[in-house]
């Protein structure tokens, strides 16, 4: 009976895309920032406070692969950039961009150990008897 090691590259996936839901439903909440700011949701700061959150759920489909990473990193930059349309939206793009930048800090750090060898899921299991 052979045991499957664990996939740390597959973990990272599910953290990644939790962390665009979480993303997302923090973006959400400046729906209301903007509705009592603004001259209501059906302005351009509406639309792009929409168009970002279903950008952000869209990425969630695309963290495993290689590029999404990247997309999701870019999304932090639009974001930011969105500073002058709706500051709280910059704000959040600061936030989220450290975390980001953590969070692919942490990716490459393990996938350089695990090329090593270093990883514990790597390290020879001693034998019982």
């Amino acid at each position: 009976m052979t045991t499957k090691r664990p996939d740390p590259m597959r973990s990272f996936a599910g953290v990644m895309a939790l962390t665009l839901i979480l993303e997302v439903i923090v973006v959400l909440l400046a729906i209301p920032v903007i509705a009592k700011l603004g001259d209501g949701l059906a302005t351009w700061q509406g639309v792009l406070v929409g168009a970002l959150a279903l950008a952000l759920v869209a990425t969630c489909a695309f963290v495993r692969r290689p590029w999404g990473r990247w997309v999701a990193a870019g999304l932090q930059v639009v974001m930011i950039a969105c500073w002058f349309a709706v500051v709280a939206l910059g704000v959040l793009g600061l936030v989220f961009g450290l975390v980001w930048a953590v969070l692919l800090w942490m990716r490459w750090d393990v996938a350089k150990r695990m090329a090593e060898g270093r990883l514990p899921a790597q390290q020879q299991q001693p034998t019982q008897d």
